[in-house]
């Protein structure tokens, strides 16, 4: 499990949910639960994220919550945006520019979780594997292997004389 407190992601999410609530207040009555609860919503759900991520076991889910965190963030930017335009936000700058931090500190830690993911599969796919023997050309210039032979001869009607079941991946007949 990951320290969310030692990221400055989450301060700065945290932060952004403080200043949201501190700036929502003076909304108008009527968008209490309006674009002002929306807005509580999206920046509270920003840090929650990150710290249900960083609760985690595995960098897949890990990865997941940091996702779920920047598109909170990203909804939360409109918002701000909007409610600027409807006049709701006296001083919309510091709460614009900590959003906007807050995203690219985000999507940062999101292409370095998505580097790492990269380094995992390529160490990965670097460990030998039992590859197969490559085919040899036959007589007659055809590729032939023992897996080719193998097969065919478990493609061949059983000799009790009745028809071989369906082969993997194939339909039964009457489907």
């Amino acid at each position: 499990m990951r320290d969310h407190t030692r990221l400055h992601a989450f301060d700065l999410a945290d932060e952004l949910a403080e200043l949201t609530y501190r700036e929502t207040q003076s909304f108008p009555k009527r968008e209490i639960f309006g674009l002002a609860l929306q807005m509580r919503r999206a920046a509270v759900s920003v840090p929650s994220n990150i710290v249900e991520g960083c609760a985690r076991n595995t960098l897949p889910e890990y990865t997941h919550f940091i996702h779920v965190a920047y598109g909170s963030a990203k909804e939360l930017q409109y918002q701000i945006r909007l409610a600027t335009k409807l006049g709701y936000l006296e001083h919309p700058e510091p709460l614009r520019e900590l959003a906007n931090q807050a995203c690219m500190c985000l999507s940062g830690l999101i292409r370095g979780l998505q580097s790492d993911k990269l380094k995992e599969d390529k160490k990965q796919s670097t460990q030998p594997l039992n590859v197969p023997r490559q085919p040899d050309a036959g007589a007659n210039g055809h590729e032939q292997t023992s897996e080719a032979n193998t097969h065919a001869s478990q493609t061949r009607e059983p000799k009790h004389g009745l028809a071989a079941g369906p082969q993997q991946g194939q339909m039964p007949a009457g489907l």
